[in-house]
């Protein structure tokens, strides 16, 4: 059995007829597991399905919506290394001096 047959039969026990990408889904829990946290890619792909089929549900839908994903991911995880810049940095100490 592989991936193709389990989304098969995922969708027969689900009753869902559904076209899936699975590229543009691997790729999405990939950007936010490793941009964002682990977690965030199980949540991520289940939060592109809900969007999805509240948008109709088409490929062209999901694969825009999957993208604004995965962009969100990426500057999440941008924002997170550019804090890691300063993490290190030494700040020297000086005495502020009072003036009238």
């Amino acid at each position: 059995m592989n991936l193709h047959d389990w989304i098969d039969e995922l969708c027969d026990v689900l009753d869902i007829d559904a076209e899936v990408d699975e590229g543009i889904i691997l790729d999405l829990a990939r950007d936010a597991a490793h941009a964002v946290e682990r977690p965030a890619a199980p949540i991520s792909t289940y939060l592109l399905g809900y969007a999805a089929a509240l948008a109709g549900g088409s490929p062209e839908k999901v694969e825009e919506l999957a993208g604004r994903a995965a962009a969100l991911a990426e500057k999440w995880g941008r924002e997170d290394d550019a804090d890691d810049d300063f993490e290190d940095v030494e700040v020297e100490e000086v005495d502020l001096v009072e003036v009238d």
